[in-house]
């Protein structure tokens, strides 16, 4: 196959929600269909013993909840599917945003009864400003939930998108009768048996014929038929190139749980949505069908397989293909660098890959070399931009609680930081290691994995931080930068790279050295060099 029908083939989404709407379990379904498995668990049953087929650390599956976004890729009806479920818990929001710097469309999964939530606003605002293309999924529509369109017009007053209804249900909760498919015009009746053969679709062109009374009932048949006109009034027409410019946002309703409505939005899915995009790096815009090679790190992941302790570095491929055994060059250390076995994934299952294209996400193993956001090239200088460091909002020292294992407890902690689970800084003035996060939860998650992957205990000790600056100054001789120096040792630190930051105590001492300090400059986030 050529190389440009290999691009035209490929299909790189992310899948985004608030926690619990759904996300894992759709991503379970859109496997099913590819037939990348046979059984989908249920995520939240403790009754099957399988847990999701995306999350593989161990917390994930004592918590039900996704904490690293994982990577999955199958084939269907011809097309090379790479998805991205990422985590929908907002402790866990930088790892989202990072992934959605690597994929060319999102799926947006909303709770049919909770509706619009927080961590939604958030993650589509974030699309809004990339101009991804979106299709929201509105999901457990055999629950008891809002109205169809106040649904609708929640999601374009809350998210500021304009709608395009796909698909419409009939009825819902004890109700639901089915869903009409208005991309494809025929109607998948519900029978709330999820064994079932899925694809027992009737093809209704005409809603006015009376084949609809007999399926559905009277009653449902005519509620759909006058919503359906409506449908037809409020919405626009569905148009493929507002769709691709993020001006236009499909909808299907469905119960992933209950496999259903998820066939029609794969179908539509895999005709409508965008091929690998061209991507900015700080030097020109890259096309996915230039002949040499372009990739760019958006996340690493120690301990995929806990029988060796190895690092995986994820890199998107922007352009060219990535060959086996052929050498690299990395841009940030100006070396190059080859790689003997890379991945291509099904959730934590790896295969060994000769050749991938743009589109693709490929694991590479990495020995420490790799930092999110590093560029490979096949020798040119590309930077690609957009995986900076946020501020952290938590801040609390790690000691260690058994000094026997503190080479452990250093390599561990390293590892992680490297992943970007959390920031590690070192106190200038003692020594003491300070660890920032977003979210509270993630120190459980790195007190877990320390334990359970690299043998290492520790505890933690409130410290009370307001936020971390990143310090810039034009003149590191001048007296005023000195006296900063001498007079703030006790909240200074550096960060993993070794770029000096303050640790500010409250938002007003923070004003306060901002004023005194004129020639300073303080930044919210790492990427300022």
């Amino acid at each position: 196959m050529s190389f440009k029908k290999e691009i035209n083939r490929r299909r790189t989404f992310g899948i985004i929600s608030h926690p619990d709407a759904g996300k894992t379990t759709l991503t379970e379904k859109l496997l099913l269909f590819g037939g990348a498995i046979q059984e989908a668990g249920a995520v939240k049953s403790n009754k099957i013993k399988k847990g999701a087929t995306s999350d593989f650390m161990e917390i994930e599956r004592q918590r039900g909840i996704s904490v690293a976004t994982s990577v999955l890729a199958f084939e269907y009806n011809g097309i090379k599917i790479n998805i991205l479920d990422t985590p929908g818990h907002k402790d866990f929001a930088e790892d989202t945003f990072r992934t959605l710097t690597a994929v060319d469309s999102v799926i947006v999964v909303i709770d049919v009864a909770k509706g619009v939530e927080e961590q939604t606003e958030k993650l589509v605002e974030v699309c809004r400003m990339r101009n991804i293309p979106m299709i929201v999924f509105i999901n457990k529509m055999d629950r008891e939930g809002k109205d169809a369109f106040d649904l609708l017009d929640e999601i374009e007053q809350k998210l500021g998108l304009r709608v395009v209804p796909l698909s419409f249900p009939i009825g819902m909760g004890y109700d639901f009768k089915g869903i009409y498919n208005i991309w494809e015009k025929n109607i998948n009746l519900f029978s709330g048996d999820s064994r079932k053969d899925i694809e027992e679709t009737i093809e209704i062109n005409d809603l006015t014929s009376p084949e609809l009374d007999k399926l559905v009932g009277e009653k449902a048949a005519q509620t759909l038929r006058d919503e359906i006109e409506l449908v037809d009034g409020i919405y626009p027409q569905f148009d493929k190139d507002e769709y691709l410019n993020g001006e236009l946002q499909p909808v299907f309703f469905g119960s992933a749980l209950n496999n259903f409505g998820v066939r029609e939005l794969l179908d539509c899915f895999v005709e409508i949505a965008p091929k690998p995009r061209p991507k900015h790096s700080e030097e020109r815009l890259v096309k996915p069908d230039e002949d040499k090679f372009t990739g760019f790190v958006f996340k690493i992941h120690a301990n995929m397989d806990p029988n060796h302790r190895n690092r995986l570095a994820f890199i998107k491929i922007v352009s060219g293909e990535f060959k086996r055994n052929t050498q690299y060059l990395h841009v940030r250390h100006n070396k190059k660098l080859k790689f003997s076995s890379p991945n291509a994934f099904f959730a934590e299952k790896k295969e060994i890959v000769d050749i991938s294209y743009p589109g693709d996400i490929v694991g590479l193993q990495d020995t420490g070399n790799f930092k999110i956001g590093d560029t490979l090239t096949e020798g040119e200088i590309l930077n690609y931009k957009g995986v900076p460091s946020f501020s952290p909002e938590h801040f609390r020292y790690i000691n260690n609680a058994d000094p026997l294992k503190s080479k452990q407890l250093n390599k561990g902690i390293d590892q992680l930081m490297d992943e970007g689970v959390a920031q590690l800084f070192t106190l200038e003035l003692n020594g003491r290691k300070v660890i920032g996060t977003v979210g509270a939860l993630q120190y459980e998650v790195i007190q877990y994995r320390l334990e359970h992957e690299y043998g290492a205990k520790c505890i933690y000790e409130n410290l009370n931080v307001h936020k971390a600056c990143w310090i810039e100054t034009d003149n590191k001789k001048s007296e005023e930068y000195k006296e900063f120096l001498r007079v703030k040792q006790r909240f200074l630190a550096k960060d993993k790279r070794g770029q000096l930051v303050f640790l500010a105590d409250s938002p007003f001492s923070l004003q306060m050295t901002q004023q005194k300090y004129k020639s300073i400059k303080f930044h919210n986030t790492s990427e300022f060099d």
